[in-house]
């Protein structure tokens, strides 16, 4: 019987500071899982490994970089043995003993190439798009380098980051096709794929299932905001949608947890839509609509149009026109006809407070249609050098020439 070593003897582990590799070369040769042809074709093998990795970097004509693709294909090799077996040397000998040398390389090289071709920005202006590229080989140089104590943990960890990163991306390129919206699209955008996905959710309770551009965003958030708003600790149902992978439920729980955290003040009809989500910092970004300026100018001209139609009752003759006008800049209810008492009560209204004339031509401006506004502002500048002293004068106690003014100038009906 072999006596125990004095480490074995006191308890203490021994520190195996040999690279994976050669601990289950070790182990494969103890238990006879490695035989001598296998270890002949190793040593036939590593060399030309050697060689191909030393031209793959550089050149394969100067020692030091031989000695260099020597390191690199023990860690390369390492990495895959150790992650393929989960650190089973008896698994990672059987490995070596079923594939060649340089297959096992290789494993570890597309290892990494698979890991520096993943997306590490989930940007989509950012996104350099999938797989390995000729610019990630002096990365990937410095990653074969190191050794596979150290390799391997921060393989892992990268690897476990860049995953979320490729699931937020899958899960908001999915999400946007089913609106109708592709990844070329989406590259020329540049939103990030979080504010993809929480857009697409929000829409997802209004049953929209079209990507939004910003009129229709706005609306969705009105809408939101009169079915939440009163109630804003009432949070909503967010259910993920139909048909997503399970691997993406970390990804579509987090940006639902997001937007809960945004609930408050995305109902609170307190802050407008367009100052909330495109002039307050911590929302700038965090949501997403398509960028179209002709839907924001003919809903621009639409809002236009109902606000004048609304106070012309869809007149357009001059005196309807300066009766509206009239009663606006005196503060009153906009209207396109006046009675003989109404009127009279205006003059009086203009006598006591004054006629806010600007306020008229704001509106005009506003609100005229903008091939008529320019006459109806010249229009109304002239009724109003040539009415006000009338309109103002204590002199006219009965209201007699205002009235006649009016009459004149305004719908005024004795009927009305």
């Amino acid at each position: 019987m072999t006596a125990p070593t004095p480490a074995a003897a006191s308890g203490i582990a021994v520190f195996d500071a040999r690279p994976f590799f050669a601990k289950a070369l070790a182990y494969g040769v103890q238990h006879r899982l490695l035989d001598a042809a296998k270890l002949a074709a190793m040593r036939a093998e590593a060399p030309k490994g050697m060689v191909q990795i030393a031209r793959y970097f550089g050149t394969e004509y100067l020692r030091p970089e031989l000695e260099k693709a020597k390191e690199r294909m023990v860690n390369l090799i390492s990495l895959h043995l150790q992650l393929a077996s989960g650190g089973d040397l008896r698994v990672a000998a059987e490995l070596l003993r079923d594939h060649s040398l340089l297959s096992r390389s290789k494993a570890g090289s597309d290892m990494l190439k698979a890991l520096l071709g993943m997306p590490q920005n989930s940007h989509f202006s950012m996104h350099e798009g999938r797989g390995f590229q000729d610019e990630h080989i002096p990365v990937l140089e410095r990653w074969t380098l190191k050794p596979d104590a150290t390799l391997v943990p921060e393989f892992q960890a990268e690897l476990a980051k860049r995953q979320t990163v490729a699931h937020t991306i899958d899960a908001a390129l999915w999400l946007a096709e089913q609106r109708g919206m592709d990844y070329d699209a989406l590259l020329e955008d540049g939103p990030d794929a979080e504010a993809v996905i929480r857009t697409c959710l929000l829409m997802g309770m209004t049953r929209r299932s079209d990507m939004p551009d910003w009129v229709t965003f706005e609306k969705v958030i009105v809408s939101l905001r009169a079915k939440f708003g009163a109630k804003p600790k009432d949070l909503p149902k967010l259910l993920a949608p139909k048909g997503a992978p399970e691997e993406w439920a970390a990804t579509l729980q987090a940006q639902r947890e997001s937007i809960l955290s945004d609930w408050a003040r995305i109902v609170d009809s307190g802050v407008p839509v367009r100052k909330l989500f495109q002039n307050t910092p911590a929302f700038t970004g965090r949501y997403f609509w398509l960028e179209d300026g002709l839907a924001e100018v003919d809903e621009l001209e639409r809002s236009i149009s109902a606000a004048w139609t609304q106070a012309t009752r869809g007149h357009e003759d001059e005196g309807s026109l300066m009766t509206v006008f009239l009663t606006l800049a005196a503060g009153s209810k906009p209207s396109t006809l006046l009675s003989e008492k109404q009127a009279a009560t205006l003059v009086r209204k203009i006598r006591k407070s004054g006629l806010d004339a600007p306020l008229a031509a704001d509106f005009i401006r506003s609100h005229a249609p903008p091939d008529f506004r320019d006459d109806y502002l010249a229009m109304w500048d002239v009724f109003v050098e040539d009415a006000l002293p009338t309109l103002r004068s204590d002199l006219d106690y009965a209201l007699h020439d205002a009235l006649a003014l009016l009459r004149r100038e305004c719908n005024v009906s004795a009927g009305a």
